[in-house]
């Protein structure tokens, strides 16, 4: 559906802590320079809320499954309100919690232990948000994957977790692109507007993609000079915690990521908080929602590599 006739969710891309969200939340080191060599491999099938956003099972102090949001946006796992009280997780101490839109304190809980398949994390501080939809119980954030391979497949809606490899590229079918590794996160280098480069983060937590007004400028001034004139609509959106903002429908004429060429695509523009906390609100940036990640078979972000594959048909 259009992002002109719909709400869009965004993710959290939260963190708590004094630092700033997408730095060392709870000064922990950073997850893409820790790689868990002992991890096992992990493949599980994935639900899926309202918005298209991947729901996976997770079993938190040996209780569960309860569904959790995998949010690639986020540097740190979080429950809901409503799971913490489910669970009697009783709040340790509060901390600064980044959204989309801004920050707030929250309370913290300890999660003794947190399981995605075959893997564990023990003694998890974790923020406690209010949540909307009963469908989402938590989210996982970047923290858990600790320098891995994670594959997004949503042909056949499941998710895989290995060790960082190589993949190779293949004309029409696959195509690898670079990236930056940043705090656990990553942030493709190698994508242009119409020969302008831009940032683009990948972002699995929010459901629509979305751009700052440097990025919708340079797309508006092309579109001036091909003798077009679209007129903005507002879109109205919310993050997961229930917090509610407005961007303008805004469509791409041409996006390149890496040798992946994608033509008038449609992203919201809203000036957030999330551009502030990215240090990108000064330069041209897309945050890549679940609307475009979903149109592939697979995508895989490799946070030991720094590197992301979409494969196509």
């Amino acid at each position: 559906m259009s992002p002109t006739r719909r709400a869009a969710a965004f993710g959290l891309l939260g963190a708590a802590g004094a630092m700033t969200p997408l730095s060392r939340a709870f000064a922990e080191p950073d997850p893409a320079e820790a790689p868990d060599e002992d991890a096992p491999d992990t493949a599980l099938d994935t639900g899926e809320d309202r918005y298209d956003h991947m729901l996976a099972p997770v079993t938190i102090n040996g209780q569960g499954p309860f569904n959790f949001l995998l949010d690639t946006g986020a540097n740190v796992s979080c429950v809901s309100h409503r799971l913490a009280e489910q669970l009697s997780l009783e709040p340790r101490e509060s901390a600064r919690v980044h959204t989309v839109v801004g920050v707030r304190e929250r309370p913290i809980v300890l999660l003794d232990e947190l399981q995605v398949g075959p893997r564990n994390r023990k003694r998890v501080r974790a923020p406690s948000l209010p949540i909307k939809g009963p469908e989402v119980d938590g989210v996982l954030g970047v923290d858990w994957l600790k320098g891995q391979r994670l594959v997004l497949d949503f042909r056949a809606r499941r998710l895989e977790i290995t060790r960082s490899q190589r993949d190779e590229g293949v004309p029409g079918r696959i195509v690898i692109v670079p990236a930056r590794r940043r705090h656990g996160q990553l942030t493709i280098v190698d994508a242009d507007l119409n020969g302008t480069r831009i940032s683009a983060i990948i972002d699995s937590g929010a459901q629509s993609t979305l751009c700052n007004s440097r990025l919708r400028d340079i797309a508006r001034s092309q579109e001036l000079r091909s003798g077009r004139r679209t007129e903005p609509v507002i879109v109205r959106m919310e993050t997961l915690a229930g917090e509610s903002f407005t961007g303008e429908s805004v469509f791409l004429p041409f996006l390149r990521l890496g040798g992946l060429q994608l033509g008038n695509v449609p992203v919201t523009c809203a000036d957030t908080h999330v551009f502030d906390i990215w240090d990108l609100a000064d330069k041209p940036a897309l945050v890549i929602g679940m609307d475009l990640l979903g149109q592939f078979e697979q995508v895989a972000l490799d946070f030991g590599r720094s590197k992301v594959k979409f494969e196509f048909t």
